[in-house]
Protein backbone atom coordinates (compact mmCIF):
# COMPACT_ATOMS: atom_id res chain seq x y z
CA UNK A 1 0.00 0.00 0.00
CA UNK A 2 1.63 3.39 -0.90
CA UNK A 3 1.45 5.95 1.60
CA UNK A 4 0.30 9.30 0.72
CA UNK A 5 3.28 11.48 -0.37
CA UNK A 6 4.26 13.90 1.95
CA UNK A 7 6.45 16.15 -0.53
CA UNK A 8 5.29 18.70 -2.48
CA UNK A 9 5.43 17.60 -6.60
CA UNK A 10 7.86 20.05 -7.68
CA UNK A 11 9.95 18.32 -4.29
CA UNK A 12 9.63 15.12 -5.32
CA UNK A 13 10.56 15.87 -9.14
CA UNK A 14 13.85 17.24 -7.69
CA UNK A 15 14.08 14.26 -5.87
CA UNK A 16 14.29 12.06 -8.16
CA UNK A 17 16.67 14.44 -10.61
CA UNK A 18 18.79 14.36 -8.47
CA UNK A 19 19.19 10.64 -8.19
CA UNK A 20 19.30 10.29 -11.64
CA UNK A 21 22.15 12.66 -12.06
CA UNK A 22 24.09 11.66 -8.90
CA UNK A 23 22.58 8.74 -7.60
CA UNK A 24 22.23 10.17 -4.34
CA UNK A 25 19.15 11.51 -2.12
CA UNK A 26 18.87 13.15 1.16
CA UNK A 27 15.81 11.72 2.44
CA UNK A 28 14.68 8.30 3.56
CA UNK A 29 14.59 5.73 1.33
CA UNK A 30 10.90 4.84 2.42
CA UNK A 31 9.67 8.15 0.81
CA UNK A 32 12.02 7.47 -2.16
CA UNK A 33 10.13 4.65 -2.88
CA UNK A 34 6.87 6.33 -2.44
CA UNK A 35 8.30 9.09 -4.45
CA UNK A 36 9.13 6.66 -7.27
CA UNK A 37 5.97 4.69 -6.83
CA UNK A 38 3.75 7.48 -7.41
CA UNK A 39 5.68 8.50 -10.39
CA UNK A 40 5.92 4.79 -12.16
CA UNK A 41 2.15 5.04 -12.32
CA UNK A 42 1.81 7.93 -13.94
CA UNK A 43 4.37 7.61 -16.75
CA UNK A 44 2.71 3.87 -16.96
CA UNK A 45 -0.66 5.86 -17.34
CA UNK A 46 0.84 8.07 -19.90
CA UNK A 47 1.10 5.68 -23.05
CA UNK A 48 -2.28 5.31 -25.13
CA UNK A 49 -2.00 1.61 -24.39
CA UNK A 50 -3.69 2.77 -20.32
CA UNK A 51 -6.64 4.02 -22.75
CA UNK A 52 -6.82 0.52 -24.34
CA UNK A 53 -10.05 -2.35 -23.44
CA UNK A 54 -8.55 -4.96 -21.50
CA UNK A 55 -8.32 -7.46 -24.80
CA UNK A 56 -6.34 -4.79 -26.49
CA UNK A 57 -4.79 -4.59 -23.59
CA UNK A 58 -3.95 -8.31 -23.41
CA UNK A 59 -3.02 -8.59 -26.86
CA UNK A 60 -0.45 -5.50 -26.91
CA UNK A 61 1.27 -6.55 -23.55
CA UNK A 62 0.35 -10.09 -22.38
CA UNK A 63 -1.44 -8.54 -19.48
CA UNK A 64 -3.66 -5.89 -19.07
CA UNK A 65 -2.23 -2.60 -17.91
CA UNK A 66 -3.77 -2.96 -14.16
CA UNK A 67 -1.54 -5.79 -13.72
CA UNK A 68 1.46 -4.45 -15.19
CA UNK A 69 1.18 -1.41 -12.95
CA UNK A 70 0.48 -3.86 -9.98
CA UNK A 71 3.86 -6.04 -11.04
CA UNK A 72 6.11 -3.24 -11.61
CA UNK A 73 4.67 -1.17 -8.68
CA UNK A 74 5.43 -4.68 -6.48
CA UNK A 75 8.50 -5.29 -7.29
CA UNK A 76 9.76 -2.08 -6.43
CA UNK A 77 8.09 -1.80 -2.97
CA UNK A 78 9.63 -4.86 -2.44
CA UNK A 79 12.62 -3.14 -1.70
CA UNK A 80 12.59 -3.05 1.92
CA UNK A 81 15.83 -2.69 3.14
CA UNK A 82 17.30 -0.41 0.80
CA UNK A 83 17.46 0.69 -3.37
CA UNK A 84 18.28 -1.79 -5.99
CA UNK A 85 21.62 -1.05 -7.22
CA UNK A 86 19.65 0.10 -10.74
CA UNK A 87 18.09 3.28 -9.02
CA UNK A 88 20.18 5.46 -10.80
CA UNK A 89 19.03 4.33 -13.87
CA UNK A 90 15.58 3.46 -12.91
CA UNK A 91 15.05 7.16 -12.33
CA UNK A 92 16.36 8.15 -15.81
CA UNK A 93 14.23 6.40 -17.27
CA UNK A 94 10.74 7.38 -15.37
CA UNK A 95 12.06 11.09 -15.89
CA UNK A 96 12.35 10.46 -20.18
CA UNK A 97 10.04 7.37 -20.28
CA UNK A 98 8.29 8.37 -23.42
CA UNK A 99 10.90 9.95 -25.43
CA UNK A 100 13.54 7.08 -24.93
CA UNK A 101 10.75 4.37 -25.42
CA UNK A 102 7.50 5.11 -27.17
CA UNK A 103 6.08 1.76 -26.81
CA UNK A 104 4.97 0.98 -23.21
CA UNK A 105 5.76 -2.52 -24.27
CA UNK A 106 9.37 -1.84 -24.42
CA UNK A 107 9.33 0.58 -21.23
CA UNK A 108 7.63 -2.33 -19.60
CA UNK A 109 10.65 -4.38 -20.70
CA UNK A 110 13.20 -2.02 -19.24
CA UNK A 111 11.37 -1.26 -16.20
CA UNK A 112 11.51 -5.08 -15.45
CA UNK A 113 15.31 -5.36 -16.20
CA UNK A 114 16.01 -2.66 -13.78
CA UNK A 115 13.19 -3.65 -10.46
CA UNK A 116 13.18 -7.18 -10.71
CA UNK A 117 16.84 -7.33 -9.50
CA UNK A 118 18.18 -8.65 -6.24
CA UNK A 119 21.22 -6.39 -5.30
CA UNK A 120 20.73 -3.32 -3.52
CA UNK A 121 22.99 -0.19 -3.27
CA UNK A 122 25.57 0.03 -0.52
CA UNK A 123 26.39 2.81 2.13
CA UNK A 124 29.10 4.93 0.30
CA UNK A 125 32.69 5.41 2.66
CA UNK A 126 30.99 8.62 3.85
CA UNK A 127 28.62 7.09 5.75
CA UNK A 128 30.50 4.42 6.93
CA UNK A 129 32.68 7.03 8.80
CA UNK A 130 29.93 8.76 9.87
CA UNK A 131 27.96 5.59 11.51
CA UNK A 132 32.02 4.74 12.69
CA UNK A 133 31.99 7.94 14.08
CA UNK A 134 28.51 7.39 16.10
CA UNK A 135 29.91 4.63 17.69
CA UNK A 136 32.62 6.13 19.00
CA UNK A 137 31.15 8.84 20.91
CA UNK A 138 28.50 6.22 21.97
CA UNK A 139 31.21 3.94 23.44
CA UNK A 140 32.71 7.54 25.11
CA UNK A 141 29.20 7.76 26.92
CA UNK A 142 29.26 3.81 28.00
CA UNK A 143 32.05 3.39 29.79
CA UNK A 144 30.85 -0.17 30.77
CA UNK A 145 31.34 -0.71 27.23
CA UNK A 146 34.30 0.85 26.93
CA UNK A 147 35.59 -0.92 29.85
CA UNK A 148 35.07 -4.32 28.25
CA UNK A 149 36.79 -3.15 24.79
CA UNK A 150 39.47 -2.17 27.03
CA UNK A 151 39.41 -5.77 28.89
CA UNK A 152 39.57 -7.13 25.24
CA UNK A 153 42.62 -4.96 24.22
CA UNK A 154 44.32 -6.24 27.01
CA UNK A 155 43.65 -9.72 26.60
CA UNK A 156 45.03 -9.49 23.08
CA UNK A 157 48.15 -8.27 24.54
CA UNK A 158 48.23 -10.47 27.54
CA UNK A 159 50.85 -12.61 27.18
CA UNK A 160 53.61 -9.09 26.28
CA UNK A 161 52.15 -7.59 30.00
CA UNK A 162 52.37 -11.01 32.10
CA UNK A 163 55.91 -11.59 30.90
CA UNK A 164 56.41 -7.35 32.10
CA UNK A 165 54.70 -8.22 35.33
CA UNK A 166 56.95 -11.62 36.11
CA UNK A 167 60.28 -9.74 35.15
CA UNK A 168 59.05 -6.89 37.54
CA UNK A 169 57.93 -9.16 40.03
CA UNK A 170 60.82 -10.95 39.89
CA UNK A 171 62.98 -7.47 40.44
CA UNK A 172 61.45 -6.43 43.02
CA UNK A 173 62.05 -9.64 44.81
CA UNK A 174 65.17 -9.60 44.44
CA UNK A 175 65.84 -6.03 45.84
CA UNK A 176 64.08 -7.15 48.86
CA UNK A 177 66.15 -10.40 48.99
CA UNK A 178 69.29 -7.91 49.00
CA UNK A 179 67.91 -5.46 51.65
CA UNK A 180 67.01 -8.54 54.07
CA UNK A 181 70.28 -10.21 53.28
CA UNK A 182 72.62 -6.08 54.23
CA UNK A 183 70.13 -5.91 57.26
CA UNK A 184 70.63 -9.44 58.73
CA UNK A 185 74.77 -8.72 57.94
CA UNK A 186 74.41 -5.41 59.10
CA UNK A 187 72.88 -7.42 62.07
CA UNK A 188 75.85 -9.59 62.51
CA UNK A 189 78.33 -6.97 63.14
CA UNK A 190 76.58 -4.81 65.41
CA UNK A 191 76.35 -8.27 67.82
CA UNK A 192 79.32 -8.85 66.98
CA UNK A 193 80.75 -5.45 67.85
CA UNK A 194 78.77 -5.30 70.83
CA UNK A 195 79.86 -9.14 71.91
CA UNK A 196 83.49 -8.87 70.87
CA UNK A 197 85.25 -6.89 73.84
CA UNK A 198 82.84 -8.91 76.23
CA UNK A 199 83.66 -11.89 75.61
CA UNK A 200 87.54 -10.70 75.25
CA UNK A 201 87.33 -9.10 78.78
CA UNK A 202 85.58 -11.80 80.38
CA UNK A 203 87.84 -14.85 79.03
CA UNK A 204 91.34 -14.07 80.54
CA UNK A 205 94.07 -15.16 78.41
CA UNK A 206 95.10 -19.08 77.86
CA UNK A 207 99.24 -19.05 78.96
CA UNK A 208 101.48 -21.66 77.05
Amino acid sequence: MVRALDLPEEEARRVIETIASSGTFWIEWDQVKTILSVKLKQVLSDYPEAKMTTEQQSASLGETHQELVERLGEALLSFDEGPPFTLQRLCEILLSARSIYPKLSKLALALEKNLLVTSMLTSGSNQQMMIQDSDNIQDSDNPEKASEEGKLQSNLEQDGIDVVMRDTGETMAAVEEAHVDEGISADMDTLGEIGGPSETSSSPPISS
